[in-house]
């Protein structure tokens, strides 16, 4: 027996046409995706603009010339006093965080922060500034800036 040509279920293929296009379309990887990596921002500017007043200037892009969106803190860190100037990453290796600033504290890149460094009661040394990105990022520290002694 032959059976006779029939059109297929109008209600039933829309269904199915409807619901294909309407299912989420995947890159064709598994599993969840990986996040971009940070590149580390560029070096802080710091200098003394008054007794203990230390002026930090944001940095505004990245260590590959890309623009910053926004910084998650500012560390300063301080070594004490050699017998040689220290280099900055030394001072970053070797050194102790002695002032922190975290958003919403922070104005945006490339911007000035001033810090009020009076609070510290550290013998002779060495400061530096760095900036640190969303996840821990630390950047590129500034040039040392030498720190004397309160009490002279």
């Amino acid at each position: 027996m032959v059976r006779s040509y029939s059109l297929p279920n109008l209600h039933l293929t829309s269904t199915i046409s409807a619901l294909l296009c309407l299912s989420p379309v995947a890159c064709g990887r598994r599993g969840d995706p990986v996040p971009r990596t940070r590149t580390a921002p560029a070096p802080c500017e710091a200098r003394w603009v008054g007794h203990r007043i230390l002026e930090v200037r944001l940095p505004a892009r990245d260590a590959l010339g890309t623009d910053l969106v926004g910084l998650e803190k500012v560390r300063i860190f301080y070594l004490p006093l050699g017998y040689a100037r220290p280099t900055a990453r030394e001072v970053l290796a070797g050194g102790v965080v002695v002032m922190e600033r975290s958003r919403p504290e922070l104005p945006k890149p490339g911007a000035v922060l001033q810090l009020d460094l009076s609070q510290i009661g550290r013998p002779p040394g060495w400061l530096v500034a760095t900036a640190v990105r969303v996840g821990d990022v630390v950047g590129a520290p500034s040039d040392p800036v030498p720190w004397l002694d309160p009490v002279i």
